[in-house]
């Protein structure tokens, strides 16, 4: 009988052999535990991000002021890929968001802080490194309270919010906070380029700078309503004028790249005033569709 068995099984050839082999070596190595290369994408991303907010400094230091704006800049583009890496490739985590929120703080809090700081106000006394110490404080109360609202308390449940005011920020942005406060030195450094002596050094007054410090730590704290981009529809007509817009500024940035991103703080801190409006009107508007019960 066992020969009768033997003589009908089928024999199999060299590489059929070979290749169940290789199956049971595979069978048997051991599993590793850990995350994928996916969602550590997203944390190299963050992780560069604080790389290039350190060179900023260490730029600021050396005197090479316009190498440190340019890395702020660099640093608010990674800043803006991480987040969309991350939930393209499913790699949000708890980790990513509180990493996340680290990085923002050193390279749009600390970074410009410091690099306004040594451009225009270290000679002046120790005094004015007081808006910088504002602005760097205000930059991190305004991360812990995004952090904060991410993580409600299930013990303390809270109304439903109307779908519009996902539309929005509550203050200023990190990202677009330094990019406001970075204006003088954006503008500065165009008007070096045009030959205008005069104005650039007017724009690097210590005064000025301070001031400036000082609205946008105000604005990055405060409850006025800005556009979330990610979220913010574009009616139909005006997508070819968005477009064309959007053509010209690129062609700015990359002929005049210090006034392109000095005009982009210009146009954002205008936004600003209609955003406030919009979210108004908005408001008034879901309130007349739903009045309070009784």
């Amino acid at each position: 009988m066992a020969r009768a068995a033997r003589e009908t099984t089928p024999k199999l050839s060299a590489r059929e052999r070979a290749r169940r082999a290789l199956r049971r070596r595979l069978e048997r190595r051991p599993r590793y535990s850990g995350p994928s290369i996916n969602r550590l994408i997203p944390n190299i991303l963050t992780m560069l991000g604080l790389c290039v907010g350190m060179i900023a400094v260490r730029f600021a230091f050396e005197g090479h002021f316009g190498q440190a704006g340019a890395m702020i800049v660099v640093a608010a583009v990674i800043d803006g890929l991480d987040g969309r890496v991350a939930r393209l490739l499913k790699g949000t985590s708890l980790f990513g968001a509180e990493f996340d929120s680290l990085s923002d703080f050193l390279s749009f809090g600390v970074a410009p802080a410091l690099v306004l700081y040594l451009w225009a106000m270290q000679s002046v006394g120790p005094l004015f490194f007081l808006p910088s110490l504002i602005y760097a404080v205000a930059l991190a109360l305004r991360l812990a309270r995004f952090n904060a609202a991410l993580f409600e308390d299930p013990a303390q449940p809270k109304p439903a919010k109307p779908l519009f005011v996902h539309n929005f920020f509550t203050g200023v942005p990190a990202p677009a906070a330094a990019g406001l406060v970075m204006f003088p030195l954006f503008a500065s450094q165009a008007l070096l380029e045009w030959g205008w002596l005069v104005s650039a050094q007017a724009l690097r007054n210590p005064v000025f700078v301070a001031m400036v410090l000082v609205l946008v730590a105000g604005l990055a704290v405060s409850t006025l309503p800005s556009w979330s981009f990610k979220r913010v529809k574009v009616k139909s007509g005006l997508v070819l004028p968005l477009m064309l817009g959007v053509v010209a500024y690129a062609t700015l940035l990359v002929t005049e790249p210090w006034a392109a991103l000095a005009l982009a703080g210009l146009i954002y801190m205008g936004m600003l005033v209609f955003s406030g409006q919009h979210y108004r009107r908005l408001a008034r508007e879901w309130a007349a569709a739903h009045p309070p019960a009784g």
